[in-house]
């Protein structure tokens, strides 16, 4: 009986906490506290993992900015190993060229020298040959001359040491 009086009185009074809207208020609130408390948890923690995946997407961008700078200069290095190389070997492909060019001077001089060597040789050895058909025809000639005079003046008589002497004279010119 005491609570339906303490209800009795504040129905008269006209209280706040009389009326059912009051309490549905109340409960209405407690109701958005609490589920704010709960969905505000979840936002921030929803919150909180977007932001660390954000930051874990910073630190492999900035991990794979300092490889991709990392591999650049390795790579600019090794263009500049392989231009140095590459300027040596040309270096060295030129002075190979300038070598092979002197040496193939040097050697076509020496076959020009050696063909004009054998030309002249050549040339020694027909001046030769033909210096010795000419004194061989001038023997001949001279002998043919030598016997028809002898043969003419010397008679018939002498002629066997003749013909004798004039045939051992071509073996003692020649």
């Amino acid at each position: 009986m005491g609570s339906a009086w303490a209800a009795d009185k504040a129905a008269e009074h006209g209280g706040f906490f009389s009326e059912p809207e009051s309490w549905v208020a109340i409960a209405f609130l407690l109701f958005v506290v609490l589920l704010g408390k709960i969905l505000w948890t979840r936002l921030t923690a929803l919150l909180d993992k977007r932001s660390a995946a954000i930051a874990a997407a910073l630190a492999d961008a900035e991990r794979l900015r300092g490889e991709a700078l990392a591999a650049k200069a390795t790579a600019e290095q090794t263009l500049a190993q392989a231009t140095a190389e590459a300027e040596g070997i040309l270096g060295n492909a030129r002075e190979e060229v300038s070598r092979m060019q002197a040496r193939a001077a040097q050697g076509l001089q020496n076959q020009i020298a050696l063909r004009e060597q054998q030309a002249l040789d050549r040339i020694a050895q027909s001046e030769a040959a033909a210096s010795k058909q000419v004194r061989d025809l001038a023997v001949d000639t001279a002998l043919a001359a030598t016997r028809s005079l002898l043969r003419e003046q010397v008679g018939s008589g002498q002629s066997n040491d003749v013909d004798q002497a004039i045939a051992e004279l071509p073996r003692r010119l020649h």
